[in-house]
């Protein structure tokens, strides 16, 4: 007989008693727990827990990389649009800022006429073969000593 194994004497039930309730007081079982399987069962879920987890990690990123995907493509798209719309723009610019259509429009909107070579002087130090006597003069104004009692006596 093992040292665990009960009597069948002892799981009579007593007399004078009921059921379940004179089982209870019959000597049982001690059922001890034993700490290697839980620890294996505690190393288990953490596991379990750390593989969850980097598998969640590993979805989130590449949910993330999918998200930026779109949104690369989505700015891709307004860059082109962009680049085609300063095309066009430069294109407009220079047709508009062509001299053969200035003078289109300051001849039929404003009446403007070439001028005639009377009205045209030129000033001789921007003329080649000019004496240049406009570069001489200083380009800043100063006070003469002589120029400033002549100044005072009007």
């Amino acid at each position: 007989m093992s040292p665990r194994a009960v009597p069948a004497a002892a799981l009579r039930p007593l007399p004078g008693r009921r059921g379940l309730a004179a089982q209870s007081e019959a000597p049982g079982f001690h059922r001890e727990r034993d700490q290697r399987r839980l620890l294996a069962m505690l190393r288990t879920l953490m596991c379990a827990g750390v593989l969850v987890t980097l598998v969640l990690a590993v979805v989130g990123v590449r949910l993330h990389q999918v998200r930026l995907s779109y949104r690369l493509d989505g700015l891709r798209t307004i860059q082109a649009d962009l680049e085609e719309s300063k095309s066009r723009l430069r294109v407009e610019a220079g047709t508009l800022s062509s001299l053969a259509r200035i003078e289109g429009k300051a001849r039929a909107e404003l009446g403007m006429v070439p001028p005639d070579a009377g009205q045209v002087r030129l000033a001789r130090e921007f003329v080649s073969g000019g004496d240049g006597l406009g570069l001489a003069s200083p380009l800043t104004a100063s006070a003469d000593k002589r120029a400033a009692p002549a100044a005072g006596a009007r």
